[in-house]
């Protein structure tokens, strides 16, 4: 199942004139969800489906009133009701307790495809934009119009959303990110779990090992790409393909340095040393720099305190923190926090 919205548009551009198609959008939201303002998934005249709007409990029903769209080619809105004991998502016993609205949109041709086609290739070029769909009133043959925008660059991952006010029409207006892009410096059996979390999550992968007994490509199927470039190079390629993240496994303290040393005034969010504290300090010494000569935040030992200490433990751990990082939050429990988040 493709969640992310990179990987549904990848999965839907090849399609797009082969089979009739529908957007579902959540574009409004009154207590708690699931899922968040600005989620999309697509549905066919097949059936498949791309994304999801609630846990899994909703789907059906979408898909229903999906069908009336294609065959009408005419744009709907519907709501779900946890609320109301006459609402089918009462009757079930399912979601989060609040009412959420969702605006179904025909995608063909005869409307731009909704201006999806620019929106997946932005995502695939690592270019941010914003996207706005007119809800109110609602246009039949349906509203999509994307903008690039590179000044979001650099911030959250997350895509935020929100209604606007334009022209006297309601409209959806979401922030498009590119997924982030972690780059794995070590391509060793235990690096195989951190990019199987990574690629899960619809991020973009890179491996990078000199070294040919390591990172081959059959136990990294899916990486964006696998490098085996000098420190040096490797440096340019991450400022130029807006790497993100960077977690140095590969359990050589001089390969782990030769990266670092390259690093020092790259602009990552994230830059990770496997291992224990004084190997930490074995990789700055090899470098020839202090964490205070390094222009990113630098983690080591990685990884949240999670328990564990398989490969696949060690993975999520570290796959957590960079979440947790990238989004900007703090990686605490939710009902530690007080928080009513579904």
């Amino acid at each position: 199942m493709v969640t992310d919205l990179k990987s549904i548009l990848n999965t839907w551009y090849p399609n797009r004139d082969n089979q009739e198609w529908v957007v579902a959008t959540l574009y409004k939201i009154e207590g708690s969800s699931y899922r968040k303002l600005g989620a999309m998934m697509l549905i066919s005249s097949l059936g498949e489906r791309l994304g999801m709007l609630s846990g899994g409990c909703l789907e059906a029903d979408i898909q229903r009133h999906a069908k009336q769209v294609m065959s009408t080619l005419t744009s709907k809105t519907i709501s779900y009701d946890a609320t109301d004991e006459d609402d089918l998502t009462f009757q079930l016993g399912i979601g989060c307790g609040g009412i959420v609205h969702i605006l179904l949109q025909p995608i063909h041709k005869a409307n731009d495809y909704l201006q999806l086609e620019l929106v997946s290739k932005a995502l695939n070029e690592n270019k941010p934009g914003r996207y706005l769909q007119q809800v109110s009133p609602i246009l039949p043959a349906g509203s999509g119009v994307f903008t690039q925008n590179d000044e979001l660059h650099g911030l959250s991952m997350n895509r935020k959303a929100q209604l606007v006010e334009l022209k006297g029409a309601t409209c959806l207006q979401t922030s498009i990110y590119p997924p982030p892009h972690l780059l794995i410096v070590g391509g060793g059996a235990d690096a195989v779990p951190v990019y199987t979390f990574a690629k899960q999550l619809g991020w973009s992968v890179t491996v990078w090992d000199t070294r040919a007994a390591n990172a081959k490509r059959q136990y990294f199927k899916n990486a964006d790409a696998i490098l085996r470039i000098t420190p040096s190079e490797l440096r340019e390629y991450c400022i130029t393909n807006k790497v993100d993240a960077a977690i140095l496994m590969a359990h050589s303290v001089e390969l782990d340095a030769s990266t670092l040393a390259q690093f020092k005034d790259v602009s990552f969010k994230y830059i990770g040393l496997l291992g224990p504290k004084h190997r930490r300090e074995q990789v700055l010494e090899h470098a020839n720099t202090r964490v205070s000569q390094i222009k990113s935040p630098v983690f080591g030992p990685v990884g949240l305190n999670l328990g564990g200490d398989s490969p696949e433990s060690i993975a999520l751990s570290l796959i957590s923190e960079i979440h947790a990082v990238l989004c900007g939050k703090n990686a605490q429990s939710l009902s530690h926090w007080g928080q009513e988040e579904c």
